[in-house]
């Protein structure tokens, strides 16, 4: 089997697995990359094809459209199409529940990997046990202390602090008075 015929045998397979109308450039772009068929070789291996009437050819203006002989399939009863239609109905409503689950496994896998590990955890644990056990002795040392101040105390220095804002307050305005006047 030549190139040649191997190029058309694709392109024959192409047309009839996809049922749909193509242009030669379609058909090129298509398989190009799978088959490595020239634009060249496309474009008389479908107008061969046409010929030898295993495909069909509409020719729109200056663009020609090829399309699988639809002699060759067989026909199709209503009720094959309503069952296929429901078939393909359950299937959408699978699909729409897949998706859905597999985006709750995502976004319950993304808070899983932002979390922290177990070790991570551990690893926190005895950091913050030995800031807690710093501020416990913190508090032991305060509590402990013997320098502590009397409520006695406190209120005589609050009110000597009381006499000396009133002397600081009269200083001031005598200061204003004289600059000022």
């Amino acid at each position: 089997m030549s190139k040649k015929d191997n190029g058309a045998a694709v392109i024959l397979a192409y047309l009839n697995e996809k049922n749909r109308p193509y242009s030669a450039q379609d058909v090129f772009c298509n398989l190009q990359k799978q088959h490595g068929l020239g634009k060249t070789a496309v474009v008389k291996a479908m107008e061969l094809l046409a010929q030898e009437g295993k495909i069909k050819e509409k020719i729109y203006g200056k663009q020609k459209i090829y399309f699988a002989d639809q002699n060759q399939f067989k026909d199709v009863k209503d009720d094959d199409l309503k069952a296929m239609d429901g078939q393909i109905s359950e299937l959408g409503a699978e699909l729409q529940s897949l998706t859905q689950s597999c985006r709750q496994l995502d976004a319950e896998l993304k808070g899983l990997n932002s979390s922290l590990t177990t070790e991570e955890m551990v690893a926190e644990i005895k950091e913050l046990k030995a800031e807690c056990s710093g501020y416990r002795a913190r508090v032991e040392k305060i509590k402990s202390a013997t320098n502590h101040v009397t409520p006695e105390e406190k209120e005589k220095v609050y009110k000597e602090q009381e006499v000396y804002v009133k002397e600081w307050k009269k200083r001031k305005r005598l200061v204003h008075v004289f600059i000022w006047s």
